[in-house]
């Protein structure tokens, strides 16, 4: 197996995006969060990586899944459980194996509970895992490094969001795709998104190809005719 993630290897898992759990986080800016989950969900959606969304106790206590993550997977409904640990959740389970795909990139609030308990559990059940840092968070700076450290320990890969959208593109000749990822980086990846735009007004210079046309996108660039 190849060290690094292909698309067609992978489903994700985004756990918890719930503004209950999200008033707790610590460890990181959280309009950053909400930031670069939505960047990762946009990317898992330009190369077709199958995406599992899951809450707990969506209908009486941490609420809905973020809106701005919603209007990515406008067609997903939330598992919605019970458990800390997604993984003691049967219908969790069953729809990451549904997807049939051996490895899976998790991120989740929190970090040292609710990203960390199903990272393990997926591991012992011979799942090659990686987990996204900077999309998750943890009430508490030590405590979301303190998940990070046990998760690799256990053997998951830490991964960044746009490392990840990185590995799955890897090639600028890649067409299909090449155009969709600088669009999420021109609306996610900050002063690097910036000078993308910047390069493309001034210089008329684009990294990874042409813009997709106007009828194969929606409005966050991503092609509409994807789900």
């Amino acid at each position: 197996m190849d060290s690094l993630f292909a698309p067609e290897e992978c489903c994700l898992a985004l756990i918890d995006y719930q503004p209950q759990m999200l008033f707790a986080v610590q460890s990181h800016d959280r309009q950053t969060v909400i930031n670069n989950v939505v960047g990762l969900a946009k990317a898992a959606k330009a190369f077709n990586v199958p995406t599992v969304l899951s809450t707990i106790g969506s209908k009486n206590f941490a609420g809905p899944v973020f809106s701005e993550l919603q209007e990515v997977f406008p067609d997903h409904t939330a598992i919605d459980r019970t458990t800390m640990n997604a993984w003691e959740d049967q219908n969790f389970v069953d729809a990451i194996k549904a997807t049939g795909r051996s490895r899976i990139i998790m991120a989740g609030l929190w970090t040292e509970i609710c990203l960390l308990f199903p990272v393990l559990h997926a591991l012992e059940e011979g799942f090659d895992v990686g987990f996204v840092a900077d999309a998750s968070g943890g009430e508490s700076v030590e405590a979301h490094h303190l998940g990070c450290d046990r998760m690799v320990q256990a053997g998951a890969a830490p991964l960044t969001w746009v490392q990840i959208m990185a590995e799955w593109q890897r090639d600028w000749a890649r067409k299909e795709t090449a155009g969709l990822v600088r669009e999420i980086a021109v609306h996610h990846v900050g002063a690097y998104g910036q000078g993308l735009y910047y390069a493309e007004a001034m210089f008329k210079s684009r990294e990874g190809g042409a813009r997709p046309s106007q009828h194969q996108t929606g409005s966050d660039g991503l092609a509409a005719t994807q789900h």
